[in-house]
């Protein structure tokens, strides 16, 4: 079986506080609109990493280094461990699994070296590189002609719902996770046949 996991709040929990308060002073600081312009194109691949940051820094208020803001930016990821004994379970049981998820280069090179356990993934769909995002119904389409999906024999985990109705929409066997009710999850992944002895 295959299965398709989302990055954020699946496997790590995001942290952008972080990023607010390093960059923008305060940990709920909002974003200025300037800043969040640029977010998206650079996620759909539209901007290079150099763009998006001399774009970003324009929008910050007290002046920042470039490398100084690209630690803010990658410094935002940890493990939900949970969901990591999911996929390793997953791996060992001879499962085909692919990321797909909304990204950018910068966060990709950080968590993909950061997390070991990304080495598991058979496939990366990733909005940069195919120049769509969730819940672009594009997205999902690229990915079955890509990665040869069968959607009535995929699961699919995200964390936002309307993510989630995109794949419903398109077939895919669908999930909205939540890491504070990682216990549903598992009670969902076992009535489709998966029993997870051991992963919480």
């Amino acid at each position: 079986m295959t299965f398709l996991f989302d990055i954020g709040n699946v496997l790590l929990k995001l942290h952008f506080e972080r990023f607010h308060e390093a960059v923008f002073g305060a940990p709920d600081a909002p974003l200025p609109p300037e800043f969040l312009a640029v977010k998206d194109p650079y996620e759909s691949g539209s901007l290079d990493d150099q763009e998006f940051i001399a774009r970003s820094l324009k929008t910050v208020p007290s002046p920042l280094s470039p490398e100084s803001f690209t630690s803010a930016w990658q410094d935002i990821f940890s493990a939900n461990d949970p969901m990591w004994s999911v996929v390793e379970h997953l791996k060992a049981s001879g499962h085909r699994l692919v990321l797909f998820s909304n990204t950018n280069n910068l966060h990709a090179e950080a968590f993909l070296k950061a997390f070991p356990g990304f080495s598991h993934f058979d496939h990366h769909h990733f909005s940069h590189q195919v120049r769509s995002m969730k819940p672009d119904p594009a997205f999902y389409h690229q990915a079955i002609n890509t990665h040869g999906l069968i959607p009535s024999e995929t699961l699919y985990l995200d964390d936002l719902a309307e993510n989630i109705e995109t794949g419903r929409d398109l077939g895919f066997l669908s999930w909205q996770y939540d890491y504070n009710d990682h216990e549903a999850c598992l009670g969902w992944l076992a009535s489709h046949g998966i029993t997870l002895p051991d992963s919480h």
